[in-house]
């Protein structure tokens, strides 16, 4: 290969590639499988109403095209540091560095939303336990399951994973039970005219299903962090490429499957927008315990949360220590091949989170959930960016042929997925309890460059990263 499309030319990792196909795939799954399937799902169809499922659909066509365009990239040069490294490479130095400090940001307001909400479903049992003590557990258990060795995490994401995966297969097919043969319903089949009554598929017009692209966006928030575990895959040309092309298929089944199973039990407007659609659905089908139940799924649910965010968030610090867009210190690994110190940042970082929700519990997942739509829409844009950067390279190098798992439909796919990302953006500007979460994340970039522009000094927007390491930017010129 050329040397100039050597990923080794770019940042030296010393990761032990420990995880096996099995993980992966359950890596996948649990990324695609958020809590808002699990709780954030009603607000999207009150918001849309029946036709949340249009929603849904053309959202996993898009993000299956993020997710190829990732995995192309991610075949060819496997690297932990996945899309922050791709920007770094094919966009810009900043728009690494943004994505990569993004991660900062991301991490202290999920892990502060997550554990809030953890805090809360742990109430159900036991109300008397402050919500931090339970943040602390989750945080402290999560970090010994890290600190191990990547083969730890992946079990434990396998089993979490599992335990979500048969929750939304249990609903899909108690739910087909009951809309067919009347399961739970004395014996008579639901049908689908749920679908259609009450106002109408389209009963929230077109501006109320296209602002519910939102929520549809935040539900699928994760999914891009299967690139991530690229640099620690034994067999990455064959288990990444499983992993991203069943993930079409997943979204339509898990989300798409499991909404539709929803709307055709319920009429829209009964579904509450506080508490699970799925506890209502267990609940009338006559299982015991169901509220019990599904708790404890969405516990395992924010948990694996929680562990995907140790294990993420510290493989982006790390490959951004090597891009030398973050301190060195946290570009090194112990005897393990695992990268203790970013572990430990990312801890320290959870347990500001923890801080967060003992001061201010009430506030502390409002605030921060609308946060996040932003890092996840500036992570899907510039994957889907840094590939159009990285195809047109391959075909100016001629070696576009070579390329063993190849974007279909490219570069229409591509625009398609753009498309998309600018629809949440427009989404969050018009929904009023979310456009001030652009104003925060207007301020945040602004932070993010004034420290871009001390880091690397005055010429690096424009300079290679070291004299020594080749700039892909310099032979798009």
């Amino acid at each position: 290969m050329d040397k100039h499309l050597d990923t080794l030319a770019y940042e030296q990792e010393d990761l032990k590639r420990d995880l096996k196909n099995r993980h992966v795939q359950m890596i996948a799954i649990g990324g695609a499988i958020g809590t808002g399937l699990f709780y954030g799902s009603s607000w999207a169809i009150r918001t849309a109403g029946p036709a949340i499922l249009l929603v849904f659909a053309i959202a996993s066509i898009a993000i299956y095209f993020v997710m190829r365009a990732l995995g192309e990239m991610a075949v060819e040069e496997p690297v932990s540091g996945s899309y922050v490294s791709y920007a770094n490479r094919y966009i810009h130095r900043f728009a690494g560095f943004l994505n990569g400090w993004n991660a900062f940001i991301f991490l202290l307001a999920t892990s502060a939303a997550d554990l809030n909400a953890l805090g809360n479903y742990v109430h159900f049992w036991f109300p008397h336990i402050p919500i931090w003590v339970t943040a602390g557990a989750a945080v402290s258990l999560m970090f010994a399951v890290n600190i191990i060795g990547v083969k730890i995490y992946g079990e434990a994401e396998f089993w979490f994973a599992l335990v979500k995966v048969v929750a939304i297969v249990a609903l899909i097919l108690f739910g087909f039970g009951m809309i067919v043969f009347g399961f739970g319903n004395n014996g008579v089949p639901v049908g689908y005219h749920n679908l259609v009554d009450n106002g109408g598929f389209f009963v929230k017009g077109a501006s109320g299903t296209f602002l519910a692209v939102v929520m549809v966006a935040f539900s699928f928030g994760g999914v891009e962090n299967l690139g991530l575990a690229a640099g620690e895959v034994k067999d990455v040309k064959v288990t990444m490429p499983k992993a991203i092309n069943a993930t079409f298929w997943r979204l339509l089944i898990f989300y798409v499957g499991a909404i539709a199973v929803l709307l055709m039990i319920f009429p829209w407007t009964s579904l509450s927008t506080k508490g699970s659609p799925f506890v209502q659905v267990f609940t009338r089908i006559g299982i015991p315990a169901a509220a019990s139940i599904m708790n404890l799924v969405v516990i395992m649910a924010v948990l694996s949360a929680v562990n995907a965010s140790v294990f993420t968030n510290s493989r982006t610090f790390y490959n951004l220590a090597l891009q030398k867009n973050a301190p060195a210190f946290l570009g090194v690994t112990n005897a393990r091949k695992v990268p203790h110190r970013a572990i430990v940042m990312v801890f320290v970082t959870m347990f500001a989170g923890v801080l967060l929700n003992y001061f201010m519990p009430e506030q502390a997942f409002e605030l921060f959930s609308s946060v996040t739509v932003f890092a996840l829409v500036c992570a899907w844009g510039s994957i889907v960016i840094s590939h159009l950067r990285f195809r047109k390279l391959r075909v100016r190098a001629g070696t576009d042929g070579q390329i063993a798992y190849r974007m279909p439909f490219y570069p229409y796919s591509n625009y398609l997925a753009l498309a998309f990302v600018a629809a949440v953006l427009v989404g969050i500007a018009l929904l009023p309890d979310m456009r001030m979460s652009l104003v925060v994340s207007a301020v945040w970039v602004f932070v993010v460059y004034v420290a871009y522009r001390f880091y690397v000094g005055k010429d690096a927007a424009n300079a290679a990263q070291d004299a020594d390491v080749p700039n892909r930017r310099d032979q798009l010129v």
